[in-house]
């Protein structure tokens, strides 16, 4: 039934568009970027791949060029994004995590473009895109961001912090129905095949065996609802239309199940073809090398927008004048900072000339021509091509502007957000950054069995298979006994269970080994309230506090911890801090009360909570403490009606 609606909406949708008249043509093209999330390029059917049907993205390569070997600096979402929009390598731009800032000092697509009288505006797929919250800075610029609404209730993840293809196009299909005026400049993210692979129907039948394969062939049907759009509006012929993967997907390959820990080619070798404006466009396939960080500085040529002047791509418009003319190749650098997150190297790569060198702890170098599939390791130090390509990698670092300094704990839905997605945040893992050498870290070749089985629980607990994620994180604790990531969250899966005896000894565990970590200190504290260890509790809560001092559900329960220790003074210091936080928390407010009550300032507890008892309806605990407060001034009255009231709110049984 939901497949009907959708086909139905794009028959409605493309039934109403030839019935409009087509805007009047800028002299600027309008120019549409589509990113497809978690794409391969030997998964699309142009790249010829059998498996799966693409009819739009092999229509958009007859009508324009595709490039044969196009390389993202990074497989992670947020920071090969940023490259994209940027034309800046991760270590130019600084997004090397979820919920950096992007420096203003670093112009953006839509701010060039704005800046030319472009109409400008972006349609995301996922939360991990949401300028609010994951990925601050990208909507510079942007005249309309479609984000994520904030502190969605829906349990479902669509809508919640994923959205399916064709509701992305449609929601941009709309502001361009309502915006016809252009120039134009819209970005399309579409996100579905990312893990968990859920393709609807009927993808999930057609490619039952290959869901990863059925998630491409669906958003390359929502792709193809968005062109036919397009060409129904008279905008398709001269548009200038990119579409690009922003990373790829491991899919078991070199034992990576998804993406973010390695650089092979499985997950950084992505699709990328341009449809360029007019009637004699030219058409074909180019073979060399060519980075993603290359798209913007083509778009401003294309344009005729000045580039700032700082870029790490180059103008592709070389090669749209012969396709296979044997343009010079460039060299493709490639980073990941992901892995430390779980306290394991960072990885670095450059790629040039059929060669590939990856710096780790245990470097690996592949001959591409012989070796497609990076599986033989010639690495030596004292080669020669070694040396060649570290001299490129030490130039890269000597250019990078410093590291950023650390920006600190994110929320707790953040990091809700990242679980839904799949992904451990720095905020929600840590990071063993402060030693002296990446090198001194174990090699995430060592851990990815580790890394894919911390993936399968943060899935799985996000689908309430408890059991599922228990069994995946107790098999990490196997392989590594000491893994904090592994005992924080087995500690969090106890204490939603209501095993607080189990958590606490989890969560202590983590602490131990990360005593920086603020969420796990707040939530031993939530395990060690439940088991009545007062003191244990306070200690946990300070400790987190003192990391992450605007932390309400924190500054609430120590409050009520200080009440059991029969310290209200500190109760009330406590729930006036929450109140800081939030001025509007009744549950604040009502701890006011209580610490006041046990202070024995029973006139300033009455002041406290009349005008609650008059602003919305009354709770049984609200006229509780009212009687309590009337009673301790002698009112006795008065307490008996608040009592009374009491009773009356008490729910029925």
């Amino acid at each position: 039934m939901k497949v009907l609606r959708i086909l139905l909406g794009c028959c409605l949708t493309a039934a109403w568009s030839v019935a409009q008249p087509p805007p009047k043509k800028a002299a600027q093209p309008d120019i549409f970027l589509v990113t497809i999330d978690t794409l391969r390029a030997d998964h699309v059917h142009c790249y010829g791949y059998p498996g799966v049907q693409t009819p739009a993205l092999d229509g958009l390569a007859q009508d324009g060029i595709r490039f044969a070997q196009a390389f993202t600096p990074s497989p992670i979402t947020n920071t090969s994004h940023t490259s994209i929009l940027t034309g800046l390598l991760p270590s130019s731009h600084g997004v090397t995590d979820f919920a950096v800032p992007l420096a203003s000092t670093h112009p953006t697509w839509a701010e060039l473009l704005h800046a030319h009288a472009y109409r400008t505006a972006a349609f995301i797929g996922a939360v991990i895109l949401d300028s609010k919250t994951l990925a601050p800075g990208l909507d510079r610029g942007f005249d309309f961001y479609d984000n994520f609404p904030e502190h969605s209730r829906t349990k479902s993840r669509w809508g919640r912090v994923e959205r399916r293809g064709m509701d992305v196009v449609q929601r941009a299909e709309a502001w361009l129905t309502a915006h016809p005026q252009g120039p134009h400049f819209v970005w399309v993210h579409l996100y579905d095949p990312h893990d968990p692979y859920e393709p609807p129907a009927p993808y999930s039948q057609i490619y039952k065996d290959h869901l990863y394969d059925g998630e491409i062939a669906y958003a390359d049907s929502a792709l193809g609802n968005f062109i036919t759009y397009l060409k129904n509006h008279g905008w398709y012929e001269n548009s200038l239309i990119v579409v690009v993967g922003d990373h790829g997907e491991g899919l078991g390959e070199h034992h990576e199940d998804t993406h973010g820990i390695f650089l092979y080619d499985s997950t950084t070798h992505v699709p990328l073809i341009f449809k360029t404006p007019g009637t004699g466009n030219k058409k074909g396939v180019v073979d060399a090398q060519v980075r993603t960080t290359d798209i913007l500085p083509t778009v401003l040529d294309v344009t005729r927008v000045a580039a700032p002047a700082k870029l790490d791509g180059e103008s592709l418009k070389p090669y749209f004048a012969g396709t296979n003319a044997n343009a010079a190749e460039r060299i493709a650098f490639g980073e990941t900072d992901y892995p430390l997150r779980f306290g394991w190297a960072p990885l670095r790569s450059v790629r040039t000339r059929g060669i590939k060198l990856i710096e780790a702890p245990r470097p690996e170098l592949y001959d591409l021509h012989a070796d497609a599939a990076e599986l033989n390791n010639k690495y030596e130090p004292w080669n020669a091509r070694v040396k060649d390509l570290r001299g490129m990698l030490a130039e890269l670092r000597s250019k990078a502007p410093p590291a950023a300094p650390s920006q600190g704990m994110v929320g707790q839905g953040t990091i809700d957000e990242l679980k839904a997605l799949g992904y451990l945040g720095r905020a929600d893992v840590g990071s063993a950054t402060n030693v002296p050498e990446p090198s001194l870290l174990p090699d995430p070749k060592d851990k990815i069995e580790e890394q894919n089985l911390l993936h399968l629980a943060m899935i799985a607990s996000e689908d309430d298979r408890a059991a599922d994620a228990r069994k995946s994180l107790e098999k990490v604790l196997r392989l590594d006994p000491k893994s904090p990531t592994a005992l924080k969250h087995l500690g969090e899966l106890e204490l939603r269970a209501g095993d607080y005896a189990q958590s606490a000894q989890h969560l202590k565990g983590a602490l131990e080994l990360r005593p920086e970590d603020a969420t796990t200190a707040l939530h031993e504290g939530q395990a060690l309230e439940k088991l009545h260890d007062l003191p244990g509790a306070r200690d946990a809560l300070e400790a987190s506090l003192k990391l992450l001092p605007r932390q309400l559900e924190a500054r609430l329960l120590l409050g009520d911890v200080y009440l059991g220790l029969k310290d209200p003074k500190a109760a009330e210091d406590q729930f006036e801090a929450a109140l800081l936080i939030q001025s509007s928390s009744v549950e604040g407010q009502l701890g006011v009360a209580k610490a006041e009550i046990a202070e024995g300032k029973f006139k300033e507890a009455v002041q406290q909570i009349e005008p609650l008892s008059q602003s919305q309806p009354g709770t049984a605990e609200l006229f509780e403490l009212l009687a309590q407060a009337y009673a301790g001034l002698g009112k006795k009255a008065e307490a008996e009606q608040a009592a009374a009231r009491a009773r009356l709110s008490q729910p029925k049984k």
